[in-house]
């Protein structure tokens, strides 16, 4: 049987080549992202060791909430008697903090929290490149990828803002740095010590002081000396070591989300291609019914047909596992380029290839082939010896069982769907797991349902193909001949269109929803904003804007976080008199009117999370305040972007924020004010955000970016499977009808009609998956929609037509360019030798 199993896989290279292909594809994916993964952390580790080689102490504040305002120990002083510690080899002061940059064109440079980073220069810190150190205020250098992405030289004025109002600064160096944060993708701004003392700590004082250590010396050893001769918890010490493996987790951190994507692609390849798999194996047993069945004839057991077709399975996974860990390598290769930009970029470094990777590639390759080939191994080791003496095989056919099958999963999956669309409120995470799980359903019946739904729809799609003649009548039979195996080869397209269809047009209809609630909800022409809640707007801005001409009115807003029902949500302070003229809310019950002090009013997703509701009370705890307080809910309105999810008194808000008496928000009315008026009102402060109704919109819609190239990369994958299972099928039915090919071309049809007749039959093929695919995705989306709109009063469901015609072309030409090898090879065949041979 061993035999058996190689000489069938050498006898049909093309058959086993297609099967590898479909199955590496997911492999390649799946190794090449944890190749990807494990060079990235190894490249991240590597930097963040670089950044910190030469330290082996670091010494920095030590907050206490008794004292939190108490002046910090880094002085002067405490430089020198570290200094002065044992084993101690050098002592490098640093005041940092952060600070954002303007670039050339005005517009502001990589803002990314957490990675603009500024710091008083340090010669060893901030080799110079170009230029000079800054030496007194008003002077600044920066790294080099900072000037490369803001097109600054030197001799430029540069607006940056560190905390508070914008600043101008002359460009005397260019720098270069290895700390990971800035070269993935942040900003460095280096400044002089006076200034950035000033700016980040206190005349005379630090925010960290560096320690190298003599030759010999460990550092956990020298952190118990400096640690002794500290004042006690007044300062803490942190070891080189535990702070580049710190800083390598953070950068990690923030890198993580890119191996998300190509994991969801290998996924779904590897889903659509297990059916690539299962369709082969099945067609396999078909067409090697008598070879079976003399095996049982002489003496193979069921058990041995069983490990024959396995074993078979296993050397065709073992090939794609070897091709696609090899074709994963590549993938790992490429990503990086392919994931960064001009904001975020990924460190250099070797491939590392661990066992983890190895172990996918072959329990994914292998795994998904053998298990894809165990039901047909079974049906085979059902064929009886006698069917050795049967002139062609008959597989059995259980259509009412499978009728029964497919009706009652399809009832089950439309009625989820149904009743989830007309009683569910919300898109909670409950009912979106039910409306996936009706959607698995609702595939699932269309796959177990597609052989009986052959016939009638490719007999309606046949008066298409009928206009080609001869060649079109004997594409739609020659498609009707099978409808298992015209079903199974369709599967591939079924899948891809059903997800990709669902997902563009649950992406188109919820971009454009929230587009009109972006519009909807905010009553002001233009906001201003930080953008974060520990950054505030200088009261001084909100009156310069609010004196430019052609401003009616200029709202400020606190912004700041509040825990309610166990969960963290964003709060908003604002002046009840004043809110309503700049943001358009829209109450369930209750109003504004009452808001004060221990009122609070919130959004109607609130209110059905919490179980709330007007007049009753809740507990809060806002920003930075430690304990919670009881709130009376003086309202309940719809969700509103502007608005947040929970609106307070804008005080009290303002008293427990995490910078205290700021505001964070200006919402602006106005005829005709422009934008370059309102940004010249704020000073051309980089950190702030000046945006218009349009920009707002255009912001809230790239929010479906994500989605978008989901969908088509989803396109892509299952586009390249389908055209795969296409010419499989394809060239086995050539195969067996070398016969009838032959008589065709006897009496008189000519290469081209047979091509034609082939070709027909692959978009025939085509055409039938894809209209069950966007049956049953438009289903899912109106459903997986209809979850939305409790919500989101401004959703509607609305179908991309451009998207959708292009994935029907898509479709319909893998069908046609699919067809393309076995058509030329069935046109070549001679008529006599054909004859003969069949």
């Amino acid at each position: 049987m061993l035999t058996t199993a190689l000489r069938n896989v050498l006898a049909h290279k093309a058959r086993s080549l297609m099967t590898v292909l479909a199955v590496c594809l997911g492999v390649a994916l799946v190794s090449g992202t944890l190749v990807f993964a494990d060079s990235s952390a190894a490249a991240h580790r590597a930097a963040a060791s670089r950044s910190f080689a030469d330290l082996a102490v670091s010494v920095t504040p030590a907050y206490s909430r008794s004292a939190p305002d108490q002046p910090d120990v880094l002085t002067d002083d405490l430089v020198q008697r570290i200094g002065n510690v044992p084993g101690v080899a050098a002592v490098l002061p640093s005041a940092e903090g952060s600070a954002v940059l303007n670039a050339a064109d005005g517009k502001p440079l990589r803002v990314q929290q957490g990675r603009n980073q500024a710091a008083g220069y340090v010669p060893q810190r901030h080799p110079l490149v170009e230029g000079r150190a800054p030496a007194a205020e008003g002077e600044i250098a920066v790294d080099r990828g900072t000037a490369a992405a803001g097109g600054l030289r030197l001799g430029d004025t540069v607006t940056l803002a560190t905390d508070g109002p914008a600043m101008t600064a002359r460009l005397v160096g260019i720098v270069t740095t290895q700390d990971t944060r800035v070269t993935s993708g942040g900003t460095l701004t280096v400044l002089d010590r006076a200034t950035a003392q000033r700016l980040f700590a206190a005349p005379g004082h630090y925010t960290s002081i560096d320690v190298s250590a003599a030759p010999g010396v460990g550092e956990h050893e020298l952190a118990q000396r400096i640690t002794d001769m500290l004042p006690a918890d007044r300062a803490e010490v942190t070891t080189g070591q535990a702070m580049a493996d710190q800083q390598a987790i953070y950068v990690g951190t923030l890198t993580r989300g890119y191996q998300k994507l190509p994991m969801v692609f290998a996924g779904v390849s590897l889903f659509i291609g297990s059916f690539l798999v299962l369709n082969t194996f099945a067609m396999l047993v078909t067409r090697r019914t008598r070879e079976i069945a003399l095996l049982r004839a002489v003496g193979a057991t069921r058990r041995q047909v069983v490990r024959s077709l396995l074993l078979e399975a296993l050397l065709i996974g073992l090939a794609a596992s070897a091709a696609g860990f090899v074709l994963g390598l590549g993938v790992a290769s490429v990503l990086p380029d392919l994931l960064s930009d001009a904001g975020n970029e990924l460190p250099d470094g070797p491939l590392v290839i661990g066992a983890r990777s190895v172990a996918a590639a072959l329990f994914v390759g292998v795994g998904v082939t053998v298990l894809a080939a165990w039901l047909p191994s079974r049906r085979a080791a059902r064929i009886a010896p006698i069917e050795a003496l049967r002139s062609a095989a008959h597989p059995a056919a259980r259509p009412r069982l499978r009728a029964a099958a497919g009706i009652g999963l399809l009832a089950l999956g439309v009625g989820l769907l149904v009743s989830l669309a007309g009683s569910a409120e919300d898109a909670s995470e409950e009912n979106l797991r039910s409306a996936m799980l009706g959607c698995g359903i609702l595939v699932l019946a269309l796959i177990v349902l597609a052989p009986l739904l052959v016939r009638p729809v490719i007999r309606l799609t046949g008066r298409l193909t009928r206009r080609f003649g001869v060649t079109g009548v004997l594409a739609q039979q020659n498609a009707l001949r099978d409808p298992r195996r015209t079903a199974a080869t369709a599967t591939t397209l079924l899948l891809s269109t059903a997800l990709v269809g669902g997902l563009a047009t649950i992406g188109t209809s919820t971009g454009q929803a929230l587009d009109r609630q972006a519009a909807d909800g905010l009553a002001a022409d233009h906001v201003i904003s930080t953008g974060s809640t520990m950054t505030g707007i200088d009261p001084a801005v909100v009156q310069r804007v609010a004196a430019t001409p052609g401003v009616r009115g200029a709202s400020a807003i606190a912004d700041s976080v509040a825990v309610i029902g166990g969960k963290v949500r964003e709060i908003s302070g604002v002046d009840p008199a004043g809110i309503s003229q700049a943001v358009k809310l829209d109450f369930v019950s209750g109003s504004l009117q009452d808001l004060g002090p221990g009122r609070i009013a919130v959004s109607s997703s609130v209110a059905a999370e919490t179980g709330t509701s007007t007049g009753r009370s809740v507990n809060l705890r806002i920003g930075s305040s430690e304990s919670f307080a009881p709130y009376t809910v003086v309202g309940v309105y719809r969700d509103n972007p502007a608005a947040r999810d929970v609106l307070g008194a804008r005080d009290e808000v303002q008293r427990h924020s995490y910078k205290p008496g700021s505001v964070q928000r200006i919402l602006v009315s106005g005829d005709g004010v422009s934008e370059n008026a309102l940004r010249t009102a704020v000073g051309n402060n980089p950190l702030l955000k000046v945006q218009d109704r349009a920009a707002l919109v255009r912001e809230a819609a790239g929010t479906m970016s994500e989605l978008l190239t989901l969908m088509y990369g989803l396109l892509a994958i299952g586009v390249v499977i389908a055209a795969l299972g296409i010419v499989n099928t394809l060239a086995m039915s050539v195969t067996e009808r070398t016969r009838e090919i032959g008589a065709l071309r006897a009496l008189g049809m000519d290469r081209a009609g047979v091509r034609r007749m082939i070709r027909l039959e692959a978009v025939t093929v085509a055409a039938f998956g894809t209209l069950l695919g966007l049956a049953g995705g438009l289903f899912g989306a109106w459903a997986v929609g209809a979850l939305t709109g409790g919500a989101m009063k401004q959703y509607t469901l609305v179908l991309p037509w451009g998207t959708l015609a292009l994935l029907c072309l898509s479709s319909l030409a893998t069908g046609a360019i699919a067809a393309a090898v076995p058509a030329r090879r069935a046109a070549a065949l001679s008529p006599l030798e054909a004859v003969a041979e069949g």
